[in-house]
């Protein structure tokens, strides 16, 4: 019995349509002051990062031309190099030092803009040195490439008359780097392009949600845009590797804005013209996730209604392809990026796209492959691909169209609003025009740290850092009792370990007292030295340490130490007396310091057995009034305030303002901490901040503050009376703290 033919009957009910997203490209600066021309933002970048980017430019444009041999000469390596770094600054003197690795290079000047930004609390300022940089580099790639050009010439006109044999390998040499100036330009872009996008993703995302919080990614995406370096965006080897390989001459149907009015088309004939104009249709083109709403990846599978309704969308789609005369190039061009390795560039793109679909480019295709000695089955074997492709396997490449055309839109718009930014901005050089715009603060200079001036280094702010140990009279009696040296014993395990952290962060040390140690960290002008944050990572680092000596301390049948550390912030420099040459810091912080780190010995035994999670614990007692009234303490008495500080790190207020200053805190409530965590001072009130610590390059630190506000308590039995409307601060130092958060953060993200 013959078999009956299979009809799939289509969904008869209108489908749902996806709801697009509709992205507007722009690029806008808040606060920004206008330079000297009143058009444009004068920027000035720091002369020695300028120069040594132009070496590596140089040397990626030697490299990628295949020119490197035109200057190599029959002594030491540095005089080729010296010849690369007059390429690289077009003089004729040598740079006498080879500069840094390109990576560290451009981890350092963003690393200064973004300090720059959060100096001024602007982020509009990291955009436009992320911009400046950027327009640096595109200008300079075209710059140092006619310097080489121009230097190849003279190296080729000095060998005339001389040697005939050689003379003509350069001027072939000379003239395979002119021709091949676009291939050139796009792989030395693309090796900038690379290096960009590690450090983004590395290091510059991190720190600048660390210094500026969360913003909104739509700009910074801009500056992950593969055309960033291109001239305008048609590159066949760019758009072969990133999105498709449209069509370049007038008689192609698969140029870019073919395809862009039939996506257009397309989303007017599913029904989405009626509610918007065609300028905000458009915006539809700049999100890929849209492709994916509307037809999916065409692979066949129609579970789900909505995926017979997106198969439903796509056979819509493929039949304005077909209808266009146009489907048959989609195959091709996605057929042909595999064999651009093989063939090109002795044959270009296009005509291996070509070759896959007309008899006569194939032919002539085959006879440059033939003469270059290659194979050419890989082209046969895609042209059988291109010729067999029906039904399903169309649909697949017209799905995997929309969302190249897609996402080529959006970055063709995002080059465009970059290029708008580019002509934003005057690259200041002229000296005069550079004092003449710092004068009137118009001038936006991104300079690091060892490239500011001398002037620079004045300090204005500085933190104070003390570490007190607890009970060192009786931990020095019980160490004398079983015959032990108690200055070795404290030196080995308390002042050595502490010695060896403060080098790592910046931090002098003020002086050493017999049981704490006083350093400081000084903030300088001009430099986000994060001076709070660096030492509440400083004073945990040190909590954990000896917690870890501790630990070797009690297995070997030897006391530990227990440390109270108090953190204090002055917005000014200390001052100083001079004992002959010995240097004596006069701070407030100082002794604010001290009374951070004390500890009462009542509180002490009160609170011991049961601290809780917490180390650090402040209260109000009353020295007056009547010792039989429970109610608490009159208004008008002297109070006292009590200290508990026993491995913990106490804040000052002045210094938690600086640090929400310095780094992105966000608040959460004390509902994160489990009930088995409350210690016996805790406030329902309680609230935990968290922000994210730059120590170096690359390198972070959680940390998390709570907030407590400071109980009143009856003299006699240190029971709350009431909650007053003062707070303290702690550093948390308990590792079980940091694994609550991150519980509460995979619970949260489940």
């Amino acid at each position: 019995m013959p078999k009956l033919p299979i009809f799939r009957l289509r969904n008869t009910e209108p489908s749902s349509l996806p709801e697009l997203r509709y992205y507007g490209i722009t690029l806008s600066f808040t606060d920004l002051q206008l330079g000297v021309d009143n058009l444009r933002y004068d920027v000035f970048l720091s002369p020695r990062i300028t120069t040594d980017l132009k070496f590596h430019l140089a040397r990626y444009i030697c490299r990628f031309g295949e020119v490197e041999s035109l200057f190599e000469r029959e002594v030491a390596p540095s005089a080729t190099q010296s010849k690369f770094i007059r390429a690289a600054e077009g003089v004729a003197k040598p740079n006498k030092s080879a500069p840094v690795d390109l990576k560290a290079l451009l981890v350092s000047i963003h690393l200064a803009i973004l300090n720059r930004a959060k100096t001024a609390g602007n982020p509009s300022i990291d955009v436009l040195g992320r911009l400046a940089v950027l327009k640096f580099i595109r200008t300079e790639l075209h710059g140092q490439f006619a310097r080489i050009l121009e230097q190849c010439r003279m190296k080729a006109r000095s060998l005339e008359g001389v040697r005939q044999e050689k003379l003509m390998r350069t001027q072939e040499l000379v003239s395979s780097f002119q021709v091949r100036k676009k291939i050139i330009l796009r792989r030395a872009g693309q090796e900038m392009f690379r290096l960009l996008r590690e450090i983004e993703k590395e290091t510059l995302s991190r720190t600048r949600r660390s210094l500026l919080g969360e913003l909104p990614s739509d700009i910074y995406r801009l500056f992950l845009n593969p055309l960033i370096f291109s001239e305008d965006g048609s590159d066949d080897y760019l758009c072969a590797e990133h999105y498709y390989m449209f069509g370049n001459f007038e008689k192609d149907p698969d140029r870019f804005p073919i395809f862009r009015r039939l996506a257009l088309s397309f989303l007017r004939e599913l029904g989405y013209g009626k509610a918007v104009d065609d300028e905000h249709l458009e915006q539809a083109l700049n999100a890929p996730a849209n492709a994916a709403a509307l037809v999916g990846t065409g692979n066949g599978e129609d579970s789900t209604p909505e995926d017979r309704y997106r198969e439903d969308r796509l056979d819509i789609w493929t039949r304005i392809l077909q209808r266009e005369g146009v489907i048959s190039h989609v195959v091709a061009s996605y057929e042909a990026v595999p064999l651009l390795a093989d063939y090109a560039p002795r044959v270009n793109p296009q005509q291996i796209k070509n070759a896959l679909i007309f008899r006569e480019e194939a032919a002539r295709v085959e006879k440059i492959i033939a003469e270059s000695r290659l194979n050419s089955d890989r082209l046969f074997a895609a042209i059988g691909r291109v010729a067999s492709c029906r039904g399903s396997e169309r649909g697949r490449f017209a799905a995997r169209l929309l969302h190249d055309l897609i996402c080529y839109h959006r970055d063709l718009r995002g080059l465009e609003a970059l290029g708008a930014g580019f002509d934003s901005i005057n690259l200041v050089s002229d000296d005069k025009i550079r004092e003449l715009s710092a004068l009137n603060g118009m001038l936006y200079e991104f300079l690091p740290p060892e490239d500011q001036k001398p002037t620079e280094d004045r300090v204005v702010h500085h933190v104070i850092l003390k570490a007190d140990v607890r009970d060192s009279s009786r931990l020095t009696r019980s160490l004398m009792e079983k015959g032990m040296n108690a200055a070795s014993y404290f030196s080995l395990n308390f002042y050595d370990p502490v010695n060896k952290l403060l080098a790592k962060y910046g931090a002098t040390k003020v002086f050493l007292e017999g049981d704490a140690i006083i350093v400081a960290l000084l903030e300088h002008e001009g430099a986000n030295n994060l001076s709070v944050g660096r030492t509440c990572v400083l004073a945990w680092e040190i909590v954990s340490l000896l917690r870890e000596y501790n630990e070797l301390l009690e297995r070997s049948g030897l006391p530990p130490i227990e440390v109270g550390l108090g953190i204090a912030y002055q917005g000014s420099a200390p001052l100083y007396l001079m004992d002959g040459e010995h240097r004596i810091m006069i701070s407030d912080a100082i002794n604010e310091s001290d009374r951070l780190s004390s500890c009462n010995k009542r509180v002490r035994k009160r609170l011991a057995p049961d601290a809780g999670v917490f180390q650090v614990y402040s209260v109000l007692i009353g020295s007056g009034g009547n010792g039989d009234d429970r109610a608490g303490v009159d208004a008008g008495t002297e109070e006292m305030r009590l200290n508990y500080n026993v491995g913990g790190i106490c804040l000052s207020e002045p210094a938690f303002r600086k640090l929400q200053q310095e780094i992105a805190l966000s608040p959460r409530g004390g509902n994160l901490i489990e009930p088995g965590f409350n210690g016996p001072w805790v406030d329902e009130q309680c609230e935990l901040f968290v922000g994210t610590v730059p120590v170096s390059t690359g390198v972070f630190r959680k940390i998390a503050i709570r907030q407590n506000r400071i109980a009143q308590v009856d003299i006699r039995d240190l029971s709350i009376l009431r909650w007053t409307d003062q707070c303290y601060y702690e550093v948390c130092a308990n590792p079980a703290v940091y694994a609550a958060l991150a519980e509460g953060q995979s619970t949260t993200a489940h």
